[in-house]
């Protein structure tokens, strides 16, 4: 990527020279550009927040901008590519979307994310560090940026202008009013879940911003609750794994079913861990849980678990494709014990069974309706 303060050379996590998807794209060119040929002070505390795989805070790592991200990958790339460019390690602060950010901001630069639940919940949180001298500038497709989203920079941050489109990428200005009344933050979310889903029924769901269906049970997740496999009596203590946890509901679904079993929660969103860990609490569980940001059954040790549920996402971003689904089912083959069993669910035209008798040499249709299908395959 070349701009003004050099040409690093950027990549997404985990690296995969197949991938063809850049880690940058228009809107972070459109945003690097403004800054240079507006000549935006950058002497004071900058945040970057969203930057999806480092391209922002890598380009401009000589300022020390601070990252906030919700993603375990993109903080990842974050490293691997400031790394790459020779930036010494604790230059640019990485933080998450669950950590107290700066007390002060000067320069507020925004990758609008996909979740406007998100971005609603991060403005809020970063709003009391801004002052009426922050430059506020916003950056994203297009098809990104709504009506919605300028509404939000103005109610929370204060008046929102955007630019022409260049390249389908565009800017959006806003300028911060010290005096404007914020509304009541709205996040995390709690919801009761329906009757009809199994241990769940009746529960409690707790959801921090930008988790899948954060308002609601899904229908993919509300079928597939309804197919968990049954506790075994003569095999206590079962070590299971919600993969791609999101808000936690299935592995809390488990630990209810079966107070002797093991569950890992384990997602690539810090939001969504969080969010599991609330939803397990909520519920009064005391079982043994343990959970992880990650990129997926990383760090899992070989043939150590016995059940892994998983509802894998089929979008990184607005990207659609593979994947991460099958990084998740190698994962699961290489972490499960001779006899152990992955259980997914997924829309039955993404065709999982493929790839499961690929992997596993076998697939077992457990249930399906019109729309989705929950498969089983076993560790022979």
């Amino acid at each position: 990527m070349t701009t003004a303060w050099g040409a690093p050379v950027l990549a997404r996590f985990p690296e995969d020279p197949r991938d063809r998807l850049r880690a940058w794209d228009a809107s972070d060119e459109y945003l690097l550009g403004h800054l240079d040929r507006e000549e935006v002070p950058l002497d004071g505390t900058v945040v970057v927040l969203g930057d999806r795989w480092g391209a922002l805070v890598t380009a401009l790592a000589a300022y020390r901008p601070t990252q906030i991200t919700d993603s375990w990958l993109g903080q990842e790339a974050t490293r691997a590519n400031l790394a790459r460019a020779g930036v010494e390690p604790g230059t640019v602060p990485l933080l998450t979307t669950q950590d107290p950010p700066p007390d002060r901001i000067d320069v507020l630069l925004v990758r609008v994310p996909k979740s406007l639940a998100l971005l609603e919940d991060q403005l809020l949180r970063l709003a009391p560090a801004v002052h009426a001298g922050t430059v506020v500038v916003g950056t994203g497709m297009v098809k990104e940026i709504h009506t919605s989203t300028l509404n939000l920079f103005e109610r929370i941050i204060g008046p929102t202008r955007t630019s022409l489109a260049e390249k389908k990428a565009r800017l959006i200005f806003c300028t911060p009013d010290p005096a404007l009344v914020r509304p009541a933050a709205s996040w995390p979310c709690s919801y009761r879940l329906p009757d009809g889903v199994g241990a769940v029924s009746g529960r409690t769901v707790v959801n921090h911003a930008g988790v899948f269906c954060a308002d609601r049970l899904d229908i993919g997740t509300r079928f597939f609750l309804r197919h968990l496999p049954r506790p075994p009596s003569d095999r206590p203590g079962l070590r299971v794994v919600d993969l791609g946890c999101g808000n936690g509901v299935v592995g809390t679904a488990v630990a209810l079913a079966d107070p002797r079993a093991g569950v890992l929660f384990v997602d690539e969103s810090f939001q969504a861990v969080a969010s599991a860990r609330a939803t397990y609490r909520a519920n009064g569980l005391s079982g043994h849980a343990e959970f992880r940001v990650g990129d997926g059954l990383t760090g899992v040790p070989d043939s150590s678990v016995d059940l892994v549920l998983n509802n894998p996402p089929f979008h990184s971003h607005h990207a659609i494709g593979d994947a991460t689904a099958w990084r998740m089912f190698t994962g699961a083959l290489r972490a499960l014990r001779p006899g152990g069993e992955l259980r997914v669910v997924g829309n039955r035209h993404l065709g999982y069974h493929v790839k499961l008798r690929q992997l596993f040499g076998n697939s077992e249709v457990v249930a399906s309706d019109r729309k989705f299908v929950v498969l089983r395959a076993v560790k022979r």
